[in-house]
């Protein structure tokens, strides 16, 4: 979920509350709250605790909520794990480490330490264009030993390492896609769902795509995909969050500006990717 701001770029409860109910009403089951999408390297401890509690008390339980918790600091991970869980959030997403670049090893360990302060569900994400450090499925296979390391959100894009994680953890351990367009592919390779910035604007569209393949209607399934494909991929134009922030407002869900060092659109940026969503 995008975060919203006012004018001066603090945390504004009341747009962020439209559009928890936007996602809601339009086919998501579950609520990321500062994850990469909520810009999550610039919200402080204390703007992150305030959106899980406000996301939990406007959801009201009609959807499951997901903190993102993980940091490049395995101790700080841990505190605001625990202190999240006492807010009530149903899990915490953990993305691997940037810049200090562990190895394997060292991302095996990042993980089980925080994995074992908390109850809560615990997702994984691999997002090494983002990280600098892929955690190969041979990894995730590990942890996914540990008990309440139920899923992982696979932003890789190698289909080849999201087979090899699937085949090599339980039945019951989750691969989610961390990309909008490969959401399909993943289905059919045994992927569970998606972790979608696409679904601020084509969630009924993305959530009937997923039906449709679950339900044995592949060629539905696969032309829904090629519709959706050319404006996920415009949501990509530019560095994400700003262009579906840009659109979300331009359909009508004002969520204020992004925060530097983020800058929004040019204006041929804007008219590129609005094409897109007339």
């Amino acid at each position: 979920m995008v975060t919203a701001f006012d004018v001066e770029g603090k945390l504004d409860l009341k747009r962020q509350a439209k559009v928890i109910e936007h996602l809601i009403q339009t086919g998501t089951e579950t609520i990321v709250v500062a994850g990469t999408t909520g810009e999550s390297p610039t919200l402080t401890k204390d703007e992150k605790l305030t959106l899980f509690e406000h996301t939990l008390e406007v959801a009201d339980g009609r959807v499951k909520v997901i903190a993102g918790t993980g940091s490049n600091n395995t101790r700080e991970s841990i505190a605001l794990t625990q202190k999240a869980e006492q807010l009530g959030v149903d899990g915490v997403m953990l993305v691997t480490p940037y810049y200090n670049r562990p190895n394997q090893e060292g991302l095996y360990q990042h993980f089980k330490a925080i994995a074992e302060s908390t109850s809560l569900p615990v997702m994984l994400y691999n997002v090494p264009g983002r990280t600098s450090v892929n955690m190969e499925a041979e990894t995730v296979c590990r942890l996914a030993e540990i008990p309440n390391i139920t899923m992982v959100k696979e932003a890789s894009g190698h289909l080849g390492q999201m087979t090899e994680i699937i085949k090599g953890t339980p039945d019951d351990f989750l691969l989610y896609s961390g990309d909008d367009n490969l959401t399909l592919p993943v289905l059919a390779i045994g992927g569970y769902g998606v972790v979608s910035v696409a679904s601020h604007v084509v969630g009924r569209e993305m959530s009937r795509m997923i039906s449709a393949f679950v339900e044995g209607n592949v060629s539905e399934a696969a032309q829904i995909h090629g519709e959706l494909y050319p404006k996920c991929k415009a949501l990509f134009a530019a560095p994400s969050p700003v262009p579906v922030k840009q659109v979300l407002t331009e359909l009508g869900i004002d969520v204020g500006p992004v925060r530097p060092p983020l800058v929004p659109l040019s204006e041929s940026e804007k008219t590129h990717i609005m094409n897109y969503f007339k």
